[in-house]
This record gives structure tokens, C-alpha cells and sequence, in this order.
């Protein structure tokens, strides 16, 4: 399994030094994946939790990897986590994804969700409530633009004519990981996706009822069920050494290709930690490395 980390910028800052300095000395860690959230526009804290769960710092993840890009080990894996793809239009997206994995020499992955604030739809001039299905085409969309120089698409939301991205990804295809937990994400992971990043189920039934049902539809579309990654978030404050250790045994057994420490995300299952600095985070990715790494 490879062990990620989500970058705590609302936690740490976001100006240059911050950064710079927490992906490296979580490198040195032992950390081989980093993550970025992503927001666009937030509602006013106060305007309730719909509007107010956006709000923080959030740098544009293709911005903020293009720079690490260039200052993080050549073996150091990007992934967002999760870029909300219907906001956007899907040529924009594979052209920014497609750049950016050249600049990382292919060792990004596009996590993409659908979103759950209309704020940000209406203010990026987007229609909310297709965004599921249209996220769907954008996906098909962008995996021909990254495999062809010149593409020809006609689709219920989308039209190419003759046109394409240059550059194109390294390996003319990005892998493609999904976030979400309904019926429909499963689905589309099981036709059209590379993987899924998992953060609403503790261990136990229900978490591998779902996983047996995702493999369950990723047969019945023709496709290997090995070939599907599973990225799992863990929160550091919701445990300590013995329980992440545990948490990390049970994934591992489950398949989970990807394990992820978060700090701040504080809902369902997980905890935030107490502490906002980046000392007390980097505490906390010393210690929850030290109890995983090795995990047979």
C-alpha cells in the first residue's frame, strides 16, 4: 500500500515556504502521496453548513502540484482528493491534468466528485443538478482527448469536432479515481474508473458489502475488479499507534492500494487533530507512519 497525506493548507497557510516544507518533510517521512481537497468558491460562514464546509484555504490543486512538481522526489505521486469536476468544463480539466502530469513525468491521479454545494455551481455558471451525469460524459470526454491527438465527440452535454490537447499525458491516459459513496459513483468507477477513494465507512459489513458489490458490477462491465485501486482515509485524530496499525491490517486484507492520513477532515467516522501547527501535524505523520509502514 502507499501512504498519502492530505496537505492541512488551511491548517498550515498556504504562502510558498508553508507548502514547500511540509510535502518535503513529509517525504522524508516516509510519504509517497500527497493530496490536495478542492474549492473553488465557499459560501459566508453562517449562511449554514451547506454554504460554510467550503470555507478555508484551498489553493487550485493543478497550481499548487505544478509548483511541488518541481521540488518533490521523482517518485512522489499527486492525487486530487477530490477535484469537483462538473464545475468545470472537461477540455479545460484533461488539457490542466494532461500538463500536469507531464510536468510530474505521469505521477498524477485525478480524483474527481461531483460536488454537494450549489454556491459554487451558480457562481462558475454550472447546472447543479445534472452534475452527476454530466461528470459521467466529462470522464469519457477527457479519457479520449488524453488518448488521441485530434478526437471527434457527440455526446448529450458535449461536442468536439476534429480538435484535441497538446500535450498529452505520458502515459495517453490519467488515471481516473472516483469519490463518493451512492449507487451511481459505484457504477461509473465500475465502467469508467481507475479506482475509489473510500472515506465514509469504518471497518466492518458495510464497507465490504459495497466493495463486493462494486466488484460485482465491475465484472458485469466487462472489466477486472483487480485492475480497481481503493484509497482509504484514515484520521489522525480519531486513533493512535495500536488502532492505526489495526485500521491499516484491515484495508491491506480488503485490497486497499492506498492509504491516506488525514488531520483535518471532521466528519462521519473521522476526527480532526486538536493541534493547527505544522509541527503538530508532522507529529502526527511521524507517529502514524511509524505504526503502518511496516504493516505486513
Amino acid at each position: 500500500m502507499r501512504l498519502g497525506v492530505m496537505l492541512p493548507l488551511g491548517d498550515i497557510g498556504g504562502d510558498p515556504a508553508a507548502v514547500r516544507d511540509f510535502a518535503l518533510a513529509a517525504e522524508a517521512i516516509g510519504f509517497t502521496n500527497l493530496g490536495l481537497p478542492d474549492h473553488v468558491l465557499s459560501g459566508r460562514p453562517g449562511q449554514g453548513e451547506q454554504a460554510a464546509l467550503s470555507t478555508g484555504l484551498y489553493h487550485d490543486p493543478f497550481v499548487c502540484f505544478g509548483y511541488l512538481a518541481a521540488l518533490c522526489r521523482p517518485t512522489t505521486e499527486f492525487s486530487t482528493q477530490v477535484l469537483i469536476l462538473p464545475q468545470r468544463q472537461a477540455a479545460l480539466v484533461a488539457k490542466q491534468a494532461a500538463c500536469l502530469d507531464v510536468l510530474c513525468n505521469g505521477r498524477f491521479r485525478l480524483g474527481i466528485g461531483v460536488g454537494w454545494n450549489p454556491v459554487e455551481f451558480t457562481g462558475l455558471n454550472e447546472e447543479f443538478h445534472t452534475r452527476g451525469r454530466r461528470s459521467a460524459e466529462q470522464v469519457e470526454v477527457m479519457q479520449k482527448l488524453w488518448a488521441e491527438p485530434f478526437v471527434d465527440f457527440k455526446g448529450r452535454y458535449h461536442r468536439i469536432e476534429d480538435a484535441g490537447i497538446n500535450p498529452l499525458p505520458v502515459q495517453r491516459r490519467i488515471p481516473v479515481w472516483f469519490g463518493g459513496h451512492v449507487d451511481q459513483t459505484l457504477e461509473r468507477i465500475a465502467s469508467l474508473g481507475d479506482g475509489w477513494i473510500m472515506n465514509a465507512y469504518p471497518p466492518g459489513e458495510a464497507i465490504e458489502a459495497e466493495l463486493a458489490k462494486l466488484r460485482r458490477l465491475t465484472e458485469q462491465a466487462g472489466r477486472d475488479p483487480a485492475a480497481i485501486g481503493l484509497e482509504v482515509w484514515i484520521s489522525g485524530g480519531a486513533g493512535e499507534e495500536a488502532s492505526w496499525r489495526s485500521e491499516a491490517v484491515y484495508w491491506k486484507r480488503l485490497g486497499a492500494t492506498h492509504l491516506t492520513l488525514t488531520n483535518t477532515f471532521n466528519r462521519r467516522h473521522h476526527r480532526r487533530i486538536a493541534g493547527r501547527s505544522a509541527a503538530e501535524h508532522l507529529d502526527v505523520l511521524r507517529r502514524f507512519h511509524g505504526a503502518v509502514a511496516e504493516v505486513p
